[in-house]
């Protein structure tokens, strides 16, 4: 039996700025406790599973698993994208991580603008990520959880650009929602991931 938990949303419902209070309890506790929900249901499925037979074409075992990682994704991601808010978002330039985006994207406001690019063209995400292969930063375009990652790169900002993350509060201008989640940003939690990323 899976034991994944809905981590609680770490601050009120109602505390974003330009973020509704509804927007969060549809979001945090039907969406993203959807995704917990059926990552627990598909690992229990699969460890019960009696006919285990693999085919690229069609096989329960392996429709289960092309859902196991769109889930495991989807619950991993919305974690940190709540984590990272219920700040101001002034990012401080003495901390690590805004010194490392001045560096790999030129300027702070070079940075804002590649990751609002980003977010426009994405179906599902735009993720700031710190990729060890070359040490640096990058706005990586995630169109599904699990469609777009690059294996071993450390997700520090992500944003969810799904409809039900802000058709409610915005209609269809997205670019409001983005200039929302960044004036919402908390730069101590990200540049502790950061930390924790470059360890």
């Amino acid at each position: 039996m899976s034991n994944h938990s809905v981590k609680a949303l770490p601050y009120a419902y109602d505390s974003l700025t330009g973020i509704s209070k509804q927007v969060n309890e549809w979001h945090h506790d039907k969406h993203y406790a959807g995704y917990v929900a059926k990552r627990n249901e598909i690992e229990t499925k699969l460890a019960e599973l009696k006919e285990k037979a693999g085919n690229a074409n069609y096989s329960e075992f392996g429709e289960l698993k092309r859902r196991e990682t769109f889930n495991a994704s989807g619950q991993i991601l919305h974690e940190i994208y709540y984590d990272i808010m219920g700040g101001d978002g002034s990012a401080d330039e003495s901390l690590d991580v805004v010194k490392k985006i001045v560096e790999d994207f030129g300027s702070f406001d070079a940075w804002k603008e590649d990751f609002k690019l980003t977010a426009l063209s994405a179906l599902g995400w735009a993720i700031l990520s710190f990729d060890p292969s070359d040490g640096k930063l990058h706005n990586f375009l995630v169109d599904m959880h699990n469609n777009g990652a690059v294996w071993g790169s450390s997700p520090l900002v992500p944003i969810d650009v799904f409809e039900h993350a802000y058709y409610f509060d915005y209609g269809p201008d997205r670019g409001s929602y983005v200039d929302a989640f960044i004036n919402n940003l908390n730069w101590t939690k990200i540049n502790e991931l950061y930390k924790n990323a470059t360890r």
